[in-house]
């Protein structure tokens, strides 16, 4: 085992200084460890890119981490599967299978997470026919805490299957996945601003007549920017290297990064740079490979939080929201972002057995945030809202247990997988108990 060492998230806003570290290079020595952290009755803990505003990755115990556990293991043209090791980021899954001819079907619009670590705390992207990113799961690799090495899929242990597609890392360290692909596809992206009012009133229209849709409400403001992204038979209007600079560097970085700088040092500017701000959403259409529409670089540090409501739930919810924003003390000084995803059928998924509406609320790193973050979950619990896993919530297993249906199925699951808690943290324990 390598030194001791301190560990930060990407936001900054978790550290944690583990016992001991570890950087495995198969899943037999996974297991290894795993043996060795229970023998020496420690805990040990994956962690990905760090990419999560909760603590899920944090530990003192011992730390593991991935980056030697990376690649494509195997690739089937005919089936259009792939298997990929656990370590791998989605930025180098993504290049993997463009090479090959194959795309994920759907992504979230952030690409440094590993595929484990997405997978886990249920990343998700937006599209009325598509659940989260574990939907496209067809078989996981796992050490459980007990150090054994075992395979799942829908036929093969569906109980565990159903539990570890989206585990919080609670019921084993995933080491390979089998993903299930689709031919390589170009999209068309359409982003255009419109007025908040009829966005919100022909929602269901849109999210219909798109294969993916989303919008971004800009606070103080009635205006958003939609983006709606599509199919498309050819790379017809490719973007041009300057102006995938202008948009994705200068406007959603650096301008944006200036202004939250001036939104924290002169809070009462907030309103009227947000407003400023919204009057230059632009309006532009392009073509390009799926997953470089789906993902943008985020150079601006954030805290984020995102609950999943029922679709039906999502005007009452945006109606609280701004309600909350009205009646803080502090300034918001980053957009809303609003997404869509199908139902699917996995136990500790956001979208188990019903059509989410998603809404992400965020603040700019050293601005105040808690009572903005608090505020909007006190909307979403009654309306059964589900915090998404890898972003800041304040839910605890007593309540959570009666927004997921299959929560004591899970928990039936981890307690034969990990018996003595070799893989828990504080986070498991807050939202799992024991």
């Amino acid at each position: 085992m390598a030194p001791a060492g301190a560990w930060r998230n990407w936001a900054g806003n978790q550290r944690a200084v583990a016992g001991a570290v570890v950087r495995p290079s198969s899943t037999d020595e996974v297991a290894e460890a795993v043996r060795a952290a229970a023998a020496a009755g420690t805990t040990i803990k994956p962690v990905g890119s760090s990419h999560s505003f909760t603590a899920a990755a944090a530990t003192s115990g011992v730390r593991m981490e991935l980056p030697r556990l990376t690649g494509l293991v195997r690739v089937d043209r005919a089936s259009a599967q792939v298997s990929v090791l656990a370590g791998t980021p989605l930025a180098v899954l993504n290049r993997e299978l463009a090479a090959h001819g194959l795309a994920l079907p759907n992504l979230g619009d952030v690409d440094v997470q590993t595929i484990s670590g997405a997978l886990a705390t249920g990343t998700h992207g937006t599209g009325a026919g598509y659940g989260c990113l574990s939907t496209f799961v067809e078989e996981l690799e796992l050490v459980t805490g007990t150090g054994d090495v075992v395979r799942c899929s829908e036929k093969e242990r569906p109980d565990v299957f159903a539990a570890a597609r989206v585990g919080i890392g609670a019921v084993g360290i995933v080491t390979e996945v089998t993903l299930r692909c689709v031919e390589a596809f170009i999209l068309h992206a359409d982003e255009r601003p419109a007025p908040l009012a009829d966005v919100l009133a022909r929602v269901d229209e849109h999210v219909a007549a798109n294969d993916h849709f989303e919008f971004y409400w800009m606070p103080y403001t009635e205006r958003t920017l939609t983006k709606a992204n599509n199919r498309a038979v050819a790379d017809s209007a490719p973007r041009s290297r300057f102006a995938t600079w202008f948009n994705d560097d200068l406007l959603e970085n650096t301008v944006i990064g200036a202004v939250c700088r001036l939104c924290r040092a002169v809070p009462p500017l907030t309103p009227t740079l947000l407003r400023t701000t919204a009057r230059f959403f632009p309006r532009r259409g392009y073509t390009e490979r799926s997953d470089v529409v789906f993902t943008s670089p985020r150079r601006v540090r954030f805290l984020e939080m995102e609950y999943g409501v029922p679709r039906a739930a999502l005007p009452d919810a945006f109606a609280g929201l701004r309600r909350v924003i009205e009646s803080l003390p502090v300034k918001v000084a980053l957009p809303v972002e609003v997404r869509f995803t199908a139902a699917d059928d996995i136990w500790l998924s956001h979208g188990y057995g019903r059509d989410n509406a998603y809404v992400a609320i965020h603040q700019f790193v050293g601005m105040p945030f808690a009572e903005y973050f608090r505020g909007f979950e006190a909307v979403c619990g009654p309306l059964g809202g589900r915090p998404h896993w890898g972003k800041l919530h304040y839910r605890d297993a007593a309540s959570l247990a009666s927004a997921y249906p299959r929560f004591g199925d899970f928990l039936a699951v981890r307690d034969r997988l990990d018996p003595a808690r070799v893989l828990a943290n504080g986070y498991t324990r807050q939202v799992l108990g024991t």
